[in-house]
């Protein structure tokens, strides 16, 4: 990065840093900056704490200013698109290469990426989060899974690239004909778990290839304005959210670690090191991730890789003397010196960097393949994680509430846009001040493009919401007590009985699963079929998972649980959070889900006959559903009465906040959504 930004001089805004006491060079104020620019917008002006001294305002306005710049010119790459899949294909044979992998992935296997590591979506034009590229010298292809099979084929020029579902047809078979006989195909192994680098040296084994790790990116050298690295404070996350202390948490690990015969575990998800050590960060749109890598030893140590232009200010004092802070530079021979003693190291197989391993096993560590210790432990919240969910849940359902009742108002007249009801929203949610952002891109879904199932609005999709249409609302919001993730179908005027029918149908097996009780050691895999059946009785079915899991302020999709057709031998524990989300989609007309977020609970009291422990689902998420759209002939008692009972529920938990003059109108809207069917 220049040590100049549009002629505004970083050496005379660093004389004005040591005025005040700052001392960081040109340089690293250049480079923060640069971060700070390729780092998310939600998170404010927290980047100039890094500085490390107070800036007085003309010199803030002079940085937000020069950030604002930056950011600018990191959203849109000066390259055209047609010539990006050209500057590969050169790239490729100056290597001498044959093909490359592309994946939508960065170095630590996150769902939301960075600007920087956005490499698909710079090569094809596709913005989805889930995908994967194959570039050969004559052909290339784009595999991406159901929930973007409409969106990739008005995104990605067909002529250049062949479409392929990601499940059904995915890269690694596509390879075993695609490619040539002694074909050298490249592949970035920071990109890359070792499950699946073995999977693509499988399909080139078979296809007569060879598998070739890269020692640097090739897109990236053809990505001339690629985005700097991002930059964003590491930051305490409070105990009083947590619930317990990181120093507790990383002792029960080691422990384990220990009783298995370990000697440490790399972690190199940011969501683990996130929870581990009660730590976020805003390197990432949607999730406080701080992008970093760790080390925790046996002996209950431990070391985080992080920039130290990201650490805060009272963050080693949080971690304790027993966590030492190491610049990233540091991993690679941490790594050796594990490999020199043959420590025997845990690594997660399919979520670890490849080069991570590689470098262990050149070194000569004993690689222990099992899950990341923190994935099971962060999934099950405890009392104080699910109470701030619960929190965090009602006030969501309080801006949405108010949201649903503006929307009925205006939504009518035929004026009102998808863009301007998706700001509309982040500004009712914006008023509380546990709010950091959003969880996710608003879908904000009118008429036929909510038969899209991750649709995202842009100016040049934005629809209006007609009378006579369906409205589908996907959103969530990331608050210090907990994470939200709600979905909500709105007749605008009248609906057609097709839509009345689709969408009772789809409650339908929305109150099948949240319903459900079941035996201790189900898995989500089991319950799948519960959401779809009353749609697979009229021939219907939705090609997405039904439910996933949700973190505490952490990500709104997280693992191991899953409620899906996939197989997933995790089974549901108490205090796992997840959705339950069914949907139908329609092309060319509509797109029905409907979405709350649930807690798995032992029943209580038990069964009386009851031969084990039994679970159920807590419903956390307390907002209406639109009774316009729900035919109640469909509906047999029970269901009836659940959905009176839940509309019963939120009008009891919103009605008290509705107490002034100005929010009369509202309170009136609630009790008329909320009146029993």
């Amino acid at each position: 990065m220049n040590d100049s930004f549009d002629g505004l001089d970083i050496d005379s805004i660093t004389r004005d840093l040591e005025g005040i006491g700052g001392a960081l060079s040109p340089g690293d104020l250049a480079t923060l900056v640069a971060g700070a620019a390729a780092a998310p917008a939600a998170g404010g002006e927290g980047w100039l704490d890094l500085i490390g001294a107070p800036v007085n305002a003309p010199l803030r306005g002079a940085l937000v200013d020069l950030r604002a710049r930056a950011a600018k010119a990191f959203a849109h790459s000066r390259v055209p698109l047609p010539e990006r899949l050209v500057a590969v294909r050169r790239r490729m044979a100056e290597e001498n290469l044959d093909g490359l992998i592309v994946p939508h992935a960065d170095e630590y296997q996150n769902e939301f990426i960075p600007l920087r590591a956005e490499r698909l979506a710079w090569l094809t034009g596709f913005s989805g989060s889930a995908g994967t590229a194959v570039v050969l010298a004559e052909r290339a292809a784009i595999f991406v899974d159901g929930r973007y099979t409409l969106q990739v084929r008005g995104e990605v020029d067909a002529g250049a690239f062949s479409f392929h579902h990601l499940i059904d047809e995915p890269p690694a078979r596509w390879l075993e004909t695609a490619l040539p006989t002694g074909a050298r195909l490249g592949y970035d192994p920071w990109l890359h778990s070792p499950a699946e680098r073995d999977r693509l040296r499988e399909a080139c084994k078979r296809a007569g290839a060879h598998l070739v790790a890269l020692e640097t990116n090739l897109l990236d050298a053809a990505w001339s304005d690629q985005p700097p690295t991002p930059l964003s404070p590491v930051v305490p996350h409070p105990e009083g959210y947590s619930g317990r202390g990181g120093a507790e948490k990383r002792e029960d690990i080691a422990e384990a670690l220990t009783k298995d015969g370990q000697d440490a575990v790399v972690l190199s998800a940011p969501d683990s090191i996130a929870w581990l050590f009660n730590i976020r960060g805003g390197d990432v749109a949607f999730t406080p991730l701080p992008l970093s890598y760790a080390l925790l030893h046996g002996d209950g140590s431990a070391e985080i890789f992080v920039d130290p232009l990201k650490v805060s200010a009272g963050l080693a004092a949080h971690l304790g003397n027993r966590v030492r802070l190491s610049p990233p530079s540091a991993l690679a021979p941490a790594l050796s010196a594990l490999g020199r003693r043959h420590a025997k190291v845990r690594v997660d197989w399919t979520a670890t960097p490849s080069w991570i391993v590689d470098r262990l096993e050149e070194a000569g560590a004993a690689i222990v393949r099992a899950a990341d210790p923190c994935v099971l432990p962060k999934a099950i919240k405890n009392a104080v994680e699910l109470e701030g969910s619960r929190a965090a849940h009602r006030r969501d359902g309080l801006a949405m509430v108010r949201f649903l009742h503006w929307l009925s108002q205006e939504a009518p007249k035929g004026t009102l846009s998808e863009l301007a009801v998706a700001e509309k929203l982040g500004r009712l949610r914006a008023v509380d001040p546990l709010l950091r952002g959003l969880s996710f891109g608003t879908i904000s879904a009118a008429g036929p493009n909510a038969a899209f199932c991750h649709y995202h609005a842009s100016p040049e999709s934005d629809r209006r919401l007609v009378p006579g249409s369906l409205y589908l609302v996907d959103s969530g919001g990331q608050y210090l007590d907990g994470t939200t993730d709600i979905t909500r179908t709105v007749a605008i005027g009248t609906p057609t009985p097709a839509m009345r029918r689709c969408f009772t149908l789809v409650l339908k097996g929305h109150l099948a699963l949240g319903r459900a009780r079941f035996p201790q050691g189900t898995t989500g895999h089991q319950l799948d079929a519960l959401a779809r059946q009353p749609l697979w009785a009229e021939g219907m079915d939705y090609d997405h998972g039904t439910g996933h899991g949700v973190g505490s302020f952490l990500g709104v999709h997280e693992g191991p649980a899953r409620i899906s057709k996939a197989a997933n031998a995790v089974p549901l524990v108490p205090g796992m959070i997840l959705s339950n989300e069914p949907g139908y989609y329609r092309e060319g007309e509509f797109g029905i889900r409907i979405e709350t977020l649930v807690a798995v609970r032992p029943v209580d009291p038990a069964p009386e006959a009851a031969d084990r422990v039994f679970l159920e689902f807590e419903t956390l998420t307390v907002v209406p559903l639109d009774r316009t759209l729900i035919d109640a002939a469909l509906l047999d008692i029970y269901e009836r009465a659940w959905v009176d009972a839940y509309h019963a529920r939120v009008r009891e938990t919103h009605a008290p906040l509705l107490d002034t003059p100005d929010d009369r109108p509202v309170l009136d809207w609630l009790i008329a959504a909320t009146a029993p069917l």
